[in-house]
Formats: structure tokens, C-alpha cells, sequence
């Protein structure tokens, strides 16, 4: 039993350097096997998914929501749509217009005053063209027009304006929605770079930082976690990316966050943690990912944004500690974000939560009288100095 206790609470040796690492390539070596389950990250730092999908068969379904379908196009293939709408609406009706001259006999009585053109000064298809731009953007330079001789031409001419009308208010309106979008919001939405493990309150956190660098506060923030993890059931079964919820303090109502300052979001890693049984030596040899999603209502326009962020197992630091970045100058807290991803190392064990759970359960049955006196994570180490109490 001595010697379970003892690796149960061997102390970790973080690397000398506590500083966080600035860049992907800083936090993983070049010659690290985890690298490429890195790379194949389900979601980006900023938070962007890289699942990617294929196959799809029935692309109709896109056309069926195409307003969103044009919304979520980047800015250079939702300008390149709209002009090609207008192109395409030019050049067709003015086709139908040099069409309807050529067939009334307009095209070869130019000039002719006793002639009673339908459609006046349309020559060719260029100028037919020119008829199209000017009725369709009301520019109307009156050289040329159509007159009230046929009423095919007031039918094209009301259609055009109407078509026209159309791709107007459906660029406006998917403009607006675009650019009030509150997607850039979230770029003054920071995360840590790095999440660490150490004891909070005697039990083994873990912990990251959130920070908002606006003055207009996120109004009902909540932020969320999940655990990204491919495993195999009883059965055979391969999950590749199976999802599970970390609860940041959903039961006590700690996950609503008010973001005056940064915080330091804790995970408690207790039996019903998907950390339970993974200690510092397991954690290296894991891969997972782990999503943080932060919503909230943007209190300047009202509408729901949200940020996203991802660790890797490459990214966890075990037996470090954020410090703190707030002070307290003239008789207000000042916040100093150049120490936002600053850390120190702090003495932890390096045994799973489990373990040190079932330890201090043994130190306490056999050794009440000094344990009690010890604060909990450092009971064992009594223990170790009189084993025949255990």
C-alpha cells in the first residue's frame, strides 16, 4: 500500500520556463507525435470548425434557404453574385429590347419623322443595351425610350423596373445582415492560450482565462465546454469525435459570466469529470480536444454573439497557475492584459483526482488524529513518513 501512496502523490516538475508559449509551434516541438492530431484539430484558436463536408447530395437544400446561402458567402463571392445579377438583368432585357426594335422595323427608321417607333434611338444591341442600364438604374438620359406605340414595351419596361426592385432590396437587405452581424465581436473576446491543472480549494481544477477587451459589456454571457474524444464502446463501435459536457458551474449558476474583468473559468475535476482518472503522465499520452463556447447578447445592438476556442491535450499545463492581472490604483481596479497569459508553477500532485480521492480516504481512516491537522491534498505525505499507520 506504501508504495501506491507513494506514486500516487509523486509532485509534478513543470518546465523551468513558466511563461506561456506565444505561437502553435512554440507549444508543440517539431518532432512531437501528437503534431498531426494537432493539425487535425476539430476547431481553430479563433474558433473556426474544420470539419469539413462532403458528399453532400442533395445541394438543393441550399437553394431552398438562399438567403442565408448568400449571407454566409465571403464579401468577394456576395459582391461577385450581386454583380452578375445586374449584368445578367442588363443584358437580357436590353436583348428583348433590341429584339422587339429589330422586329418592329425600329432599327432601320432611325431618323425617319414619319415613322412611329416603339422604342426610339435603339440602333443595335449596344444602344439597346445602354436602354436596359438607364431604365433599370432610373438614369434616364432621354435620348433614348420607350414610347406608348406598343405595349410590349411598357410590359418589358414595368417587368425590368420590378426585377430590378428586387435584386435592390434582396443586396440591401443581405448587406445589412451581413455587416451587423455580430461575428467581429468576438474578436474582442480573448481566451487563455493555454489551460492549467492545479488545486483550487483542495480539489484538482481545471482552469482557463476569459477576457472581454470592450467597455460595452456582453449582456447574459454563458460560456460552455465540451470534450472532444474518439473512443471504442464494448460492442466494437468507433466514435471519432465524441462530444462530452464539462460542467464549469451549470448547477450553481457560476457558467453566467459578467465580464467587468477577466475571469478564470474552473472545471472541477470530480467523479463525474471526464478527467476523473487521468493523472499528469496519462494526460500526456491522451488526445482530446476541448471546446469552449462563450454566448452572450451584444449590449450595443442586441443581438447574440458567440466566441469559440479549442485546446489540444499539448496545450494543458499541469501544476501551473494564471496570475493575476488586476490591481487596485486610486481607488479603482486597473486591469493589465500584457499578464492576461502569464503563469507560475504551483506545487500539485501529479495522481489523477481519483486517486487522490482514494488516498485521502486511506490517510483519514488510518491516521484521524495528524491528518486532520493536514490540509487534504498533503495528507498522504504524513502518511509516507509513517507507514505503518497506513
Amino acid at each position: 500500500m506504501g508504495s501506491v501512496l507513494h506514486h500516487s502523490w509523486t509532485l509534478t516538475q513543470p518546465p523551468s520556463t513558466p511563461s506561456c508559449p506565444q505561437s502553435l509551434s512554440d507549444r508543440v516541438p517539431q518532432d512531437s507525435p501528437s503534431r498531426e492530431a494537432l493539425q487535425r484539430a476539430c476547431a481553430e484558436r479563433v474558433g473556426k470548425c474544420q470539419v469539413n463536408l462532403g458528399n453532400i447530395q442533395d445541394k438543393k437544400r441550399f437553394l431552398s434557404d438562399i438567403f442565408t446561402t448568400i449571407v454566409d458567402l465571403k464579401y468577394r463571392w456576395f459582391l461577385f453574385v450581386f454583380m452578375m445579377c445586374y449584368v445578367v438583368t442588363w443584358v437580357v432585357f436590353g436583348f428583348i429590347y433590341f429584339l422587339d426594335a429589330w422586329v418592329r422595323g425600329d432599327v432601320w427608321h432611325q431618323g425617319d419623322p414619319e415613322w412611329q417607333a416603339c422604342i426610339e434611338n435603339v440602333d443595335g444591341f449596344v444602344s439597346a443595351l445602354l436602354l436596359s442600364v438607364e431604365s433599370q438604374r432610373t438614369i434616364g438620359y432621354g435620348t433614348r425610350m420607350v414610347t406608348a406605340n406598343c405595349a410590349e414595351g411598357v410590359i418589358l419596361l414595368i417587368a425590368q423596373s420590378i426585377v430590378g426592385s428586387m435584386i435592390d432590396a434582396m443586396m440591401v437587405g443581405c448587406m445589412f445582415v451581413k455587416i451587423s452581424r455580430p461575428k467581429k465581436r468576438a474578436q474582442t473576446l480573448i481566451f487563455s492560450k493555454n489551460c492549467v491543472i492545479s488545486l483550487r480549494d483542495e480539489k484538482l481544477c481545471l482552469m482557463f482565462r476569459v477576457g472581454d477587451l470592450r467597455e460595452s459589456h456582453m449582456v447574459d454571457a454563458k460560456i460552455r465546454a465540451k470534450l472532444i474524444k474518439s473512443r471504442q464502446t464494448a460492442e466494437g463501435e468507433f466514435i471519432p469525435l465524441e462530444q462530452s459536457e464539462l460542467n464549469l458551474g451549470y448547477d450553481t449558476g457560476e457558467d453566467r459570466l459578467f465580464l467587468v474583468e477577466p475571469q478564470i473559468i474552473c472545471h472541477v475535476i470530480n467523479r463525474h469529470s471526464p478527467f476523473w482518472d487521468m493523472s499528469a503522465e496519462s494526460l500526456r499520452r491522451e488526445q482530446f480536444e476541448i471546446i469552449i463556447i462563450l454566448e452572450g447578447i451584444v449590449e450595443a445592438t442586441g443581438m447574440t454573439c458567440q466566441a469559440r476556442t479549442s485546446y489540444t491535450e499539448d496545450e494543458i499545463l499541469w501544476g501551473y497557475r494564471f496570475e493575476s492581472c488586476m490591481s487596485l490604483e486610486k481607488g479603482a481596479f486597473q486591469v493589465d492584459y500584457s499578464r492576461f497569459e502569464m503563469t507560475f508553477e504551483v506545487q500539485t500532485p501529479a495522481a489523477s483526482a481519483k486517486e487522490l480521492q482514494d488516498a485521502a480516504g486511506l490517510c483519514h481512516g488510518a491516521h484521524c488524529a495528524t491528518v486532520l491537522t493536514v490540509p487534504l491534498p498533503w495528507c498522504c505525505e504524513a502518511a509516507l513518513q509513517h507507514p505503518g499507520l497506513g
